[in-house]
């Protein structure tokens, strides 16, 4: 028998955000909105997804604020 399983993050980015400043590379920049949640495949088919959060995240340097 052949089982084929995954888990991770999966991450979706849902545009523009606010223009903000950052607090680790103190830059002045726009944000990108993203979406984020754990996941368990099965089959490569989404089965279940838990600890969904939203988050911006700097265009410069990467750091991530929850909103």
């Amino acid at each position: 028998m052949f089982l084929l399983f995954g888990f991770g993050t999966k991450r979706q980015n849902l545009g523009a955000g606010q223009i903000r400043n950052c607090p680790r590379c103190n830059n002045t920049t726009q944000w990108a909105r993203i979406r984020e949640s754990q996941q368990f495949t099965l089959f490569f088919v989404p089965v279940a997804r838990w600890n969904r959060r939203e988050l911006e995240q700097c265009g410069i340097c990467g750091a991530a604020v929850q909103i």
